[in-house]
């Protein structure tokens, strides 16, 4: 299993067990809102490099 697969796994895997024991709403703000605030602590060159990183891998 690759590195990537098993990050994957894991990420999934800590989404049901907060499915489970908190309330839909608190899910749903912990999946958006960690990506958001994760992205907006990059620094504006950083962000620029995973936007032509991302379209980069979009044009395969």
């Amino acid at each position: 299993m690759s590195k990537n697969a098993k990050i994957a796994a894991g990420g999934v895997l800590v989404g049901l067990v907060l499915w489970i024991w908190l309330p839909w709403w608190a899910v749903v703000l912990i999946v958006l809102g960690v990506p958001a605030a994760a992205y907006l602590t990059l620094d504006p060159s950083q962000r620029r490099r995973l936007r032509r990183v991302a379209r980069k891998e979009l044009d395969r």
